[in-house]
């Protein structure tokens, strides 16, 4: 099988989040169930809100179900959703 490209997006429950911190244990997270490439940016949306986009490698086999599960444990996490999956080469 090959190798995915994906993108999630990690909201806030406030304005007042702490992003650094969540970006750290987010990008923690993903590496640590084997993904490689991780990198994040924000993305202002309204209201003072800032999410996290972090892009990543995955196997594309393999489902995104538990990983977001895991995101969805920080504390300060409204939601985490893949909002884009390509395969990337293989």
């Amino acid at each position: 099988m090959g190798t995915a490209a994906i993108k999630v997006k990690i909201m806030p429950t406030n304005p007042k989040a702490n992003l650094d911190n969540i970006q750290k244990k987010a990008e923690k997270i993903i590496k640590d169930s084997g993904s490689k490439n991780v990198s994040s940016e924000r993305e202002p949306i309204a209201f003072g809100l800032t999410a996290i986009i972090t892009l990543f490698s995955w196997k594309e086999e393999d489902s995104t179900d538990d990983l977001l599960d895991k995101l969805r444990e920080i504390e300060d996490i409204s939601s985490a959703e893949v909002i884009d999956f390509r395969r990337a080469f293989g």
